[in-house]
């Protein structure tokens, strides 16, 4: 029954408006439509003076005067009787967002088809003509779309099928024998299906990015799970190391104090029982000085006489040698000695601190960045480095902060220090440099080694200069040439001379770069290698030189 009502409501109702007709009238061709629809249809085509038939397409000249078909209009009287409705459902017709069909009138039903050829938008209903005419079938159907009048020559009002190769656009027939004549053009077919192929290629680079991309994302998703156990790990560890550290700093806290318990002890012991018997010497002889004293009042000579030997006769006194008074000096040599622990301990944790510090900063599953260009650019990673004077050879005398170093034939009263270099007039910087850092030495005089080294370089001899071993790389600058040091062997470098040098390092990718500092950077070696540890930046300077690391502005 749903079929058959399916059925009268396609029968009954006007391809243009879909709804049930309404004063009926049918056209030569056949087709019938509301007399309202029809006529408003042909009102469109008044200028042309050529009207058609919405479905089949077939031209009268001059208007056909339509009457209404009476019997079709008793007929559609009598399906609203029995209740039958041709309305569509409501999601059929267009909103704002849809293309709507050209040919409806009323409120329009969305279109199903865009015709090229017609440049036309088609409902359903509307587009069955092109599947049932000859002539329509060859007509090219795509999905609705609201820029068919762009397909329009603006300056023609005809379809564009051809492209200009020349201008790379789709112009007209007539296009062609005017602004384009002599141009290389195409059909626009013919165009499309070069490009398709183009587009195909880059589809497959397209994919096979994707796939390499997903490949990429599941690899660093495992990588991340792979850190964060690792992360984790490392974590319960170190907190177990850190922990037995303590325990063993407790554990020797409390030897020391036991000892010192101890021997406080025994040495107490010692002083009463010494402190006991001076005290029994002491009632001794006040027990002796009391008999003296009553036998010096006896006036019986003779009896004096005979009891002196028995008084007069004194013991052995206890041996004093054996006190030792040290005033204020008993466990404070203990003390001493547990500070100069202490301070062993804090040099050997600030030593292996930045190796630590420098193993957890060097994972990293991620490409380093590239190099800057500008020196804006190199900014970012500016670092701000003091000298270390404990490094520093006795003829230099460091300025500004330890920024600042000058070398002079005076010896300076610096301190005995095992890290001070004995043979090179050079200086390493206090901070170690990891990760990504850029600094600037500004230099005045003959010339200036500028250079970074590991903090185990020699510390005397020849060997110990920067660039003179595997431990060092330095730029030498002077007024005449630039030149590249590193174990020993000198690479010429070419560039522009300038009183300021740029240093850029990346330690995790290897790379040290030295820049020349004006108006622009220039690139005047770089250095592609791998760092095992920690970098020190370094200065030597001539006699009366003098070399500042800048502060970054």
């Amino acid at each position: 029954m749903a079929q058959k009502d399916q059925l009268d409501r396609e029968t009954f109702s006007c391809s243009i408006c879909l709804d049930l007709l309404k004063d009926p009238v049918t056209t030569s061709c056949g087709h019938s439509y509301c007399m309202s629809c029809i006529q408003l249809h042909w009102d469109g085509e008044d200028q042309r003076k050529i009207y058609s038939c919405p479905q089949c397409r077939q031209t009268f000249t001059p208007r056909p005067v339509l009457k209404k078909n009476t019997m079709l209009a008793a007929l559609v009287e009598q399906l609203k009787k029995t209740g039958i409705q041709a309305a569509p459902a409501d999601h059929c017709y267009a909103g704002p967002e849809d293309v709507a069909c050209d040919v409806c009138t009323g409120r329009k039903l969305k279109a199903f088809k865009s015709c090229l050829q017609c440049l036309i938008s088609y409902c359903e209903n509307h587009l069955q003509p092109h599947f049932e005419s000859t002539k329509l079938k060859k007509h090219k159907l795509v999905e609705p779309s609201e820029k068919l009048q762009e397909n329009i020559c603006s300056r023609h009002d005809e379809v564009m099928k051809i492209f200009c190769r020349t201008d790379k656009k789709c112009i007209c027939y007539l296009c062609t024998m005017e602004d384009h004549k002599g141009h290389n053009t195409v059909p626009a077919a013919a165009e499309r299906t070069e490009r398709q192929r183009e587009l195909e290629v880059s589809r497959l680079n397209i994919q096979q990015r994707i796939q390499d991309r997903e490949k990429d994302v599941k690899l660093l998703q495992q990588e991340v799970e792979a850190i964060s156990r690792s992360a984790d790990k490392a974590v319960e560890d170190s907190e177990k190391i850190f922990t037995q550290l303590i325990r063993l700093l407790q554990k020797r806290s409390s030897d020391v104090k036991q000892q010192i318990r101890s021997q406080q002890e025994t040495e107490v012991s010692g002083v009463k029982e010494l402190q006991e018997k001076l005290q029994q010497e002491i009632t001794e002889l006040k027990r002796k000085d009391a008999e003296l004293k009553q036998l010096s009042h006896t006036e019986d000579h003779n009896q004096f006489l005979h009891n002196y030997p028995s008084v007069s006769q004194l013991s052995e006194p206890t041996d004093s040698s054996s006190i030792n008074i040290r005033p204020l000096r008993y466990f404070e040599d203990v003390t001493a000695a547990v500070s100069e622990l202490r301070d062993k301990l804090q040099d050997i944790l600030r030593d292996k601190w930045t190796n630590i510090s420098l193993a957890v900063t060097e994972v990293d599953v991620l490409l380093p960045g590239p190099e800057p260009k500008t020196r804006a650019g190199f900014l970012r990673y500016s670092c701000e480095i003091t000298l270390d004077p404990n490094t520093a050879n006795t003829e230099l005398f460091l300025s500004k902060g330890n920024r600042k170093v000058k070398c002079t034939l005076l010896q300076q009263s610096y301190s005995s220090y095992t890290d001070r270099f004995t043979d090179s007039s050079q200086v390493l910087s206090r901070e170690s440099l990891t990760g990504r850092c850029y600094w600037e030495v500004k230099w005045r005089g003959k010339g200036v080694y500028v250079a970074v080294a590991y903090k185990n370089i020699s510390r005397e001899g020849t060997e110990s200069g920067f660039g003179r071993n595997d431990k060092s790389w330095s730029l030498r600058c002077n007024a005449n040439r630039y030149d590249f040091w590193f174990n020993n062997i000198e690479t010429l470098v070419s560039g522009p001379r300038s009183s300021r040098v740029g240093v850029y390092l990346d330690h995790r990718a290897g790379i040290l770069s030295f820049y020349n500092v004006f108006k622009t950077m220039t690139l005047l070696h770089r250095v592609q290698t791998t760092f095992t540890q920690p970098l020190y930046a370094g200065l030597n300077v001539y006699d009366g030189d003098t070399a500042e690391l800048c502060k970054p502005k």
